[in-house]
């Protein structure tokens, strides 16, 4: 397999999918030039570090994990599909885009592969995903983080994180305006929108809340099968409280599951 950037998400999954299936470790990481020599320092000497995806496809990879952003997405997904690689795709908001989602859909099926979406920070994406063959009625994602997780995006606009003494909600709307504007924050929004109910239907609350140290996330759905809620409070990188740890285990257990007897 292979890598698109080497932040947090990705070195987690270098570093424990060989424990998991130990024939199928990492063999190439692609990340920007400028990255290229600390990359090459900081992986082990079995893992090749390049600069352009045709020297990641030329590893023969069966599958490419995206671990670097949405633009990555749209820049390299459809070469990875082209060239006969599953991608599995850790930062899910860039489906949002409509047109994106088309080509990476239709260049999958021209080369017999397939796109990946990884439940991420977020459990229940099996039981939303089950409901939503019956049918759903409300699929509503509340997203709370630390005030600081949400510095650098436009939440600033509307409030100064710096001083947010007590809760604060800065957006109500639709997924897909979510997972565009808030792209580092809200890749969840989208994964819920995919599992569910679709990207303009399913209702996202995005809140800066001072009290609490982890990354919560709060699922509620109605449908014809039933009523389910649940949150997940996910512990972020240390380094990067935007996102959370569980987001780059997920990854672990799906590219896992692709070698295993028994997928749960």
């Amino acid at each position: 397999m292979a890598l698109i950037g080497y932040g947090g998400i990705a070195r987690t999954v270098a570093a424990h999918l060989p424990e998991l299936v130990p024939d199928s470790g990492v063999r190439a990481v692609l990340v920007r030039p400028a990255y290229v020599a600390p990359t090459r320092s900081a992986v082990d000497d079995s893992i090749a570090v390049v600069d352009t995806i045709g020297a990641l496809l030329a590893f023969d990879p069966d599958v490419v994990a995206e671990c670097a952003s949405q633009s990555a997405v749209g820049e390299f997904g459809e070469a990875v599909l082209a060239g006969g690689c599953d991608l599995m795709i850790a930062s899910v908001g860039a489906l949002a885009d409509g047109a994106l989602w088309e080509r990476l859909r239709t260049t999958a099926s021209a080369n017999d592969v397939q796109v990946f979406a990884p439940a991420g920070a977020v459990g229940g994406m099996d039981a939303l995903s089950a409901a939503k063959t019956a049918g759903l009625s409300r699929v509503r994602y509340r997203s709370r983080k630390p005030p600081a997780a949400w510095r650098g995006s436009p939440a600033e606009e509307v409030c100064d994180l710096e001083d947010v003494v007590e809760p604060i909600v800065f957006y109500t709307g639709s997924a897909r305006d979510a997972a565009r504007d808030y792209a580092k924050n809200a890749n969840v929004a989208a994964t819920v929108a995919l599992a569910g109910i679709g990207f303009e239907k399913t209702e996202v609350e995005l809140c800066a809340d001072p009290s609490i140290s982890s990354n919560v996330h709060d699922v509620a759905v109605e449908g014809a099968s039933g009523s389910f809620r649940f949150e997940i409070a996910a512990k972020p990188f240390p380094d990067n409280p935007k996102t959370s740890m569980l987001a780059a285990f997920s990854i672990v257990r799906a590219l896992a599951n692709r070698d295993s007897a028994l997928v749960v």
